[in-house]
């Protein structure tokens, strides 16, 4: 049990080879919450004038219990052969994931990670590219949820009530809800599930036999189990629900045949240039019969006081789409694999500038327009 817990820990290596001496050997312990002190270690101590060598004396000291000895471990696990830089093995893909697993809490947000990841693959481009996609992905489903269009009262209510305006979250939430209900799902995944507010919520309705949260990051689906009380949940509402990581770049077959799927305030959480794989990911290798997709409306954004002016809502978004930019893109991804799409606002409706939620809805087509809208491609292919 001890490895868990938070103690005072003095780490001390004698002779620890680093390339990039005492400096780079700081930059990497320090921002893990390290005291450290690298001392050079001369070639010769005979001769001093033959200056240091590549290996330092290192102390490393966490006095106030303020990390574990897993989380030490897992430290020392990535950045002895970084500062080494010299694996002495064949480094075969299954390196990232050992990389990943060791780096779970840490690397993801770490300032020096380009160098980690660098070096601790050996530099072989592809492995590197990999594990920097990835942890992307982790740093992104960390990032904290409590977006500006989350806070109670951003924008002036009636003073003359003491009534509270329901916060935008939870009303994103019943939106979704309302949508599921009225699509018949039974089977549902929530991809992006974060800390698991959504799957709650699910969880209430006896409607919904299989609830599936995933998430990149398993810092979120801890927090999620233990929301949801997972350990503590008697066996058949646990059969009900699933919590499993993935990312959503990629494909899964696990993903496939499910009534509906929610993507709640996640696109925007990803590089635009990222969304095509998610798009294949979802709609076309997954392909629930409805998808659900809320993104914040950029347009809105003005009636925040509190929000300054060309400033996003969340600092870790990559873009926020207007209405037209978010009808665009539903409409494509639509058209590309067979989905029919409508658009719901979600929280009051603006006259001038909208909803501050914007939300699509997906449904498969069905097989008559489906084989209708490919007899008409198939026509404007042959006027071509």
């Amino acid at each position: 049990q001890r490895v868990a817990e938070p103690l005072p820990l003095r780490v001390e290596v004698p002779a620890l080879p680093a390339r990039g001496g005492a400096e780079l050997v700081r930059a990497l312990f320090e921002p893990l919450g390290w005291a450290v002190t690298a001392t050079p270690v001369p070639l010769d101590v005979r001769f001093p004038e033959w200056g240091d060598s590549r290996y330092v004396h290192l102390v490393l000291e966490a006095p106030d219990a303020t990390l574990t000895l897993g989380e030490a471990l897992r430290h020392l696990y990535v950045l002895l052969p970084v500062l080494d830089d010299a694996k002495h093995y064949w480094v075969s893909p299954d390196e990232v994931d050992k990389l990943l697993r060791a780096g779970e809490g840490w690397l993801a947000g770490h300032p020096e990670q380009d160098v980690i990841t660098s070096r601790y693959l050996s530099r072989r481009r592809s492995l590197t590219r990999d594990a920097r996609e990835r942890l992307e992905l982790v740093r992104l489903a960390d990032a904290d949820d409590t977006d500006v269009d989350d806070i109670d009262n951003a924008v002036d209510e009636d003073t003359d009530t003491e009534e509270k305006p329901v916060p935008l979250a939870v009303r994103r939430r019943e939106a979704i809800l309302a949508e599921l209900a009225d699509a018949g799902a039974g089977r549902v995944l929530d991809l992006g599930c974060g800390q698991g507010q959504l799957v709650q919520a699910l969880l209430k309705d006896v409607r919904y036999t299989e609830i599936v949260g995933v998430d990149v990051s398993m810092r979120a689906l801890t927090v999620a189990s233990r929301r949801l009380g997972l350990d503590r949940m008697g066996e058949r509402q646990a059969g009900r629900v699933q919590l499993m990581q993935g990312s959503l770049a990629y494909t899964d077959k696990r993903l496939k045949g499910y009534d509906a799927a929610v993507l709640s305030e996640v696109v925007e959480h990803l590089d635009e240039a990222r969304l095509p794989a998610l798009e294949y990911a979802v709609f076309g290798s997954a392909r629930p019969r409805t998808v659900l997709v809320t993104t914040p409306n950029v347009e809105y954004n003005v009636r925040w006081e509190s929000l300054p002016a060309g400033h996003a809502r969340h600092g870790d978004h990559r873009f926020e789409w207007t209405r037209a930019e978010f009808a665009e893109w539903a409409r494509r991804v639509g058209e590309r694999h067979g989905y029919d799409v409508r658009f719901v606002p979600v929280g009051d409706d603006d006259p001038e500038v909208g909803p501050p939620t914007q939300m699509a809805v997906f449904t498969q087509e069905t097989k008559a327009a489906g084989a209708g809208r490919a007899a008409e491609a198939a026509k404007k292919d042959q006027v071509a």
